[in-house]
């Protein structure tokens, strides 16, 4: 079952599907596990629709949280034909087409393309990727060594974020097998680590945490194996730790989740200050942190999490770009919110838009907190009127 023409908020795309699949108010709420009362409130607009929450209610309605989210996102305001575009290039990873690139001019496309994705400047991204794939292709292909494979590998990385930014979580999936595919072909395991650490993003994306847990765990012990106490492994263990709080918090598991935060905390120690960028993997204290604190929000502790967002803010964190900062806001966002501080919910989403205005501009998350202070603000504030325009949320 699938919407046709979603509407723009997700609680109105539950009741849509909830009335399609003629279910009342109580009998979807009891198939998905939450009261009756939440159910009612997202879908109206008086509550977020989390994502363990919108697991739970996809799980329950035969459909996917990308129905429920009303993917891709329109309002990203990306190029259609540099998406179909992308496809195609990606499609030709066996049989690739066109001339051997400058491998000088394939390195800097490849390091720009890694500056786009860490300052979230998506649709600059998406226009030069199906080119940059298609080379990284054929480069790969005719160098047939480790080192034009790890670009390639690199080269999905980018390919990965903007099908899962955008909303094409088909292509994102596309894009994880071809990035395994090639990284198996660099005999390096930094490779497989990050091959890892995108493929477990789509069981996230998908709701399927215990999945994606069991993803995180083999690379983290195949790792773990090996005689290597690099850099790059260790930002590669720690991240795929920060994508084990992400999942473990999301499944309710709890003890899971401080599992992973301390071996991240414990790998980050090992490294200089400032977290690191390694092959599109962000780690290290300030980055682990984020993590924690959005793990806080997923568990329910928004106390903590707005005690840890003051903390964060007041201290600037060195590495993080805007892709990660940007994290921060909205999950300061959310935390405010479950506190019913509805000032500090749009100051920080306010911050967010500021930091990386087309993350801050479709990320779920952000509209969520978004929708529901637009529905409880009966008076509407000026701000929160010119932001809810601004990312195309109704009132």
């Amino acid at each position: 079952m699938h919407a046709a023409t979603p509407p723009n908020a997700v609680g109105e795309n539950i009741s849509e599907l909830r009335k399609t699949s003629e279910l009342t108010q109580d009998a979807l709420a009891h198939r998905a596990k939450i009261s009756k009362s939440l159910l009612s409130k997202i879908e109206v607009g008086d509550r977020a629709c989390t994502p363990a929450v919108a697991t739970n209610i996809a799980q329950a309605l035969g459909v996917t949280t990308q129905d429920l989210y009303g993917q891709p996102y329109p309002e990203s305001n990306a190029d259609p034909q540099h998406i179909i575009d992308l496809r195609s290039a990606t499609r030709r990873y066996a049989h690739p087409a066109g001339d051997a690139p400058d491998p000088r001019q394939l390195l800097a496309d490849v390091n720009r393309a890694a500056a786009l994705r860490a300052d979230t400047a998506y649709n600059e991204l998406a226009q030069m990727l199906p080119t940059l794939v298609r080379q990284a292709t054929v480069h790969a292909h005719q160098a047939d060594d480790p080192a034009a494979w790890l670009v390639l590998v690199d080269v999905y990385s980018c390919a990965y974020t903007i099908a899962h930014r955008l909303g094409y979580p088909d292509l994102a999936e596309l894009i994880v097998a071809r990035q395994q595919w090639a990284a198996t072909r660099t005999g390096t395991p930094i490779a497989e680590a990050a091959a890892a650490w995108t493929e477990a993003g789509t069981f996230q994306s998908a709701g399927d945490y215990d999945g994606g847990l069991d993803v995180v765990q083999r690379a983290i012990t195949h790792l773990r194996q090996l005689p290597n106490d690099s850099t790059e492994s260790i930002v590669a263990a720690g991240s795929l730790h920060l994508r084990g709080i992400t999942l473990a918090s999301r499944a309710r598991d709890k003890n899971e989740a401080q599992a992973h935060m301390e071996r991240a905390y414990q790998l980050a120690d090992q490294l200089p200050e400032g977290d690191l960028l390694t092959h599109n993997l962000t780690f290290g204290t300030g980055n682990t942190a984020l993590h924690e604190l959005a793990a806080w929000v997923e568990l329910d502790d928004p106390d903590r999490a707005v005690s840890m967002s003051t903390e964060l803010e007041g201290n600037p964190l060195r590495g993080l770009r805007p892709t990660r900062t940007c994290h921060l806001h909205i999950d300061a966002a959310r935390a405010y919110l479950l506190k019913g501080d509805r000032d500090g919910a749009l100051t920080a989403l306010m911050r967010a838009r500021e930091t990386a205005p087309q993350m801050a501009r479709i990320h779920p998350m952000a509209r969520e907190v978004l929708r529901v202070l637009v529905s409880l603000h009966r008076r509407s504030k000026p701000e929160l009127a010119a932001l809810a325009r601004w990312a195309g949320v109704r009132g």
